[in-house]
């Protein structure tokens, strides 16, 4: 709910649960506030910018919260006071234009209404952009900024959105994290001051995913209200909340304004990013669900987004650099014997690729290791009956490499400076057109044959060097977005030319994993980490926002190559099959009994898939905060569940715990797959079922139960 309150201000009362009328009552009360300045040219002192809830915010308009938006005029300074100036309410959902968005299929299932606020000394417009869909608790925003003046200004910040709050005591919820360890849950009070969440890497990050809720502190999974925000970007973000003198709560949610500052010329227009935001007053699982159902069904556009994921192996794990077509052939035997459908060849086939050192932006085949071409191990591969996948980082280059000996210019660099390398690797310059023209030409080159089913793109480090050479030296601000424009920009080339091939985001593990995104790549490589007992955390808390179908999750070598854990194969087994499955080893080298067990897995998987990757989701127990990780999958007819539970470590006087699942029908009965034995909705729902007592640290047990009435 918004009006139009003094000085034509567009001021923010309510986001929460449906009303059915309004009466009035929320305008918000005049109080003389000491040091909270007054409109220009009133005496009124009850009546401040700097106390008013609002919709949208700006420097230099007498609010000294921290502003969603900063313009540079031509005069230096920083002025810049918005009035409403109008609006209009439009079916459906207009797109943006070279960013990744959500959508519709039918122009009655949502409508978007258009405030216009105005600068009107500068002409500077801001137009905010809400789309409400019809069956759905969520609001898309986004703010375009347009010139209509006679001088260009500078865009030093520019937010997606603004929301403010009245009384309502928060707790924040984000998902900071490192490398091997994205996404951990953590919730924190929001005392006074302002509260920053962000990532200025150039990429969205494992060190700060771009999500945040809001929640009372009794909130809970299933009870209690609950604000969720994601940002559809891949690049820097940042987070704002400021709880003021006042107690309200206020929050910019955008594109980082580090380094950023962007030339707008008259007559020009710059995009913001998307803003999804969620409501739900049921707890934190029906914030999550709302996510995942828009995620899901109107970000990701793959023709895969409702079939079921193909089980791969990776080489990855196995090899390393050190194969050629001989040695991996074994492997893909293995894989068909076992029940596997896709072989992913990763890192070292291209250049002349034995290590980390060398190769990155060729993308032509490295003939010592493929002496027939590339096609012809395709060719055995789909002779197997299995897919063909095949890595690619086409955002990077190495100095030792043929593209960078023909245009070294291509490497993002500052000019006179020794750029930095990160894992031996530097960064293209992907905000010029040639750059990106170069790379698709040859991964064109490589996916023209239509041997290709499948492709993994990497990202191996985050940028630096900031500088994009055929700018200006006054439009350096614009690199960072630039840079992202351009990957965008290069993703849908690739997706408009090769509509059958199915796409794998990669970042280091989860170091781009965002709605953003999802809008390219319909599944991501949630962590580097494949240690399944990390996993529980990560998984977790990768779920708060992002549907089970997009993540990837590996089988691994125990003791784990990432932190030397043993594990038991079933446990691997049971958490890599949330989500969409797939083995990390070398399976030539695998014991007969693990042998057995891949292929009881596989079976076993392809069972159950539909539901762990397209059913509504449930987390039922936290490993962060107890000794066991619970998670559940309802299909949409109530008819099929899995539910998988895990304990961390064993006790020599263990406590007996139960887990009661949700979701279900009460009046149907369910048949477990395995025992057989016969249970009502109503008594899984609330009697619940005792977890296995058994010796052992990291075991794991996966129930799958069909209705039988």
């Amino acid at each position: 709910m918004l009006a139009v309150e003094e000085g034509k201000t567009l001021a923010h009362l309510y986001f929460g649960k449906a009303i059915k009328n309004y009466h009035g009552q929320m305008r918000y009360p005049r109080v003389d506030r000491g040091f909270s300045g007054n409109l220009p040219g009133s005496l009124d002192r009850t009546f401040s910018r700097d106390s008013l809830p609002k919709e949208y915010s700006s420097a230099g308009e007498m609010d000294y919260h921290t502003p969603a938006a900063v313009i540079r005029q031509r005069d230096g300074s920083n002025a810049l006071f918005l009035t409403y100036e109008g609006y209009k309410i439009v079916d459906s959902k207009p797109d943006l234009e070279g960013l990744p968005h959500s959508f519709v299929e039918s122009k009655d299932e949502a409508q978007t209404l258009i405030i216009t606020l105005i600068d009107e000394k500068s002409q500077v417009e801001f137009e905010l952009s809400y789309t409400i869909y019809r069956n759905r608790p969520v609001i898309t925003r986004s703010v375009k900024v347009i010139n209509n003046g006679n001088e260009k200004v500078n865009i030093e910040k520019v937010a997606s959105m603004q929301i403010d709050f009245v009384d309502r005591n928060f707790e924040s919820i984000t998902l900071p994290g490192a490398h091997a360890h994205e996404r951990r849950v953590e919730r924190s009070e929001i005392n006074q001051g302002i509260h920053v969440y962000s990532s200025h890497r150039g990429t969205s990050s494992h060190q700060m995913n771009p999500f945040m809720a809001l929640v009372d502190p009794d909130t809970t999974e299933f009870v209690g209200d609950a604000y969720g925000f994601t940002l559809v970007y891949s690049g820097n973000h940042k987070f704002e909340v400021e709880r003021d003198q006042f107690a309200q709560t206020h929050v910019n949610i955008g594109i980082n304004d580090f380094n950023f500052n962007w030339e707008l010329n008259p007559t020009a227009s710059f995009q913001t990013p998307e803003v999804f935001m969620v409501y739900s007053d049921q707890g934190i699982n029906k914030m999550s669900q709302a996510f995942h159902s828009l995620i899901h069904e109107r970000v990701i556009r793959s023709k895969y987004k409702n079939q079921v994921r193909p089980i791969l192996v990776n080489n990855w794990e196995a090899t390393y650099f050190d194969f050629d077509e001989k040695k991996l052939q074994p492997i893909v035997d293995d894989a068909k014997e076992m029940g596997i459908e896709m072989f992913v060849l990763d890192d070292g086939w291209f250049g002349h690729r034995d290590d980390d050192n060398s190769s990155l932006g060729d993308w032509s085949v490295f003939e010592k290791k493929f002496p027939n071409g590339l096609d012809h191990f395709a060719d055995y591969v789909h002779q197997q009956g299995l897919k063909f996948g095949l890595w690619f980082e086409p955002e990077m280059i190495s100095m030792d490499s043929d593209l960078y000996k023909k245009h070294p210019d291509y490497l993002m660099h500052v000019p006179g400076r020794m750029p930095s390398p990160s894992r031996n690797q530097y960064v293209l310059d992907l905000g010029r057109k040639e750059v990106r023209d170069n790379i698709f030409d040859q991964m064109n080159n490589i996916l023209s044959s239509g041997k290709i089913d499948y492709i993994k793109w990497d990202m191996n480090r985050h940028l630096s060097d900031i500088y994009e050479a055929d700018l200006p030296s006054a439009r350096q601000g614009e690199v960072y977005h630039r840079y992202v424009l351009g990957l965008y920009d290069l993703l849908e080339k690739v997706v408009d030319t090769y509509p059958d091939l199915l796409i794998e985001g990669c970042s280091g593990g989860g170091g781009r994993f965002d709605a953003g995104m999802a809008y390219y790549t319909p599944q991501i490589w949630v962590s580097d980490d494949s240690d399944a007992i990390d996993r529980l955390s990560i998984q977790y808390g990768t779920s708060l926002v992002y549907p089970q179908s997009m993540m990837t999750s590996h089988v691994s070598v125990s003791p784990n190559e990432q932190n030397g854990r043993l594990t038991p194969f079933n446990t691997r087994g049971v958490v890599a099959m949330w989500g969409d499955l797939g083995y990390e080893l070398d399976l030539t080298k695998m014991s007969k009994e693990d042998r057995q067990a891949v292929k009881n897995q596989v079976a076993e998987y392809k069972k159950i898939r539909q539901v762990t990757q397209y059913g509504t989701f449930y987390r039922l127990k936290n490993a962060q905060t107890s000794n066991q990780c619970a998670w559940e999958t309802v299909s949409p007819d109530k008819n099929e569940v899995v539910l998988s539970v895990v304990k961390v470590m064993a006790s020599a006087q263990p406590c007996l715990t139960k887990t009661k699942l949700v979701g279900l029908d009460p009046e149907k009965q369910y048949e477990d797959q395995a025992s057989h034995e016969v249970y009502g909705g109503d008594e899984l729902m609330n009697l619940g079922i005792y977890d296995p007592v058994e010796h052992g640290d990291f075991m794991a047990h996966l129930y799958h139960f069909k209705a039988i009435n």
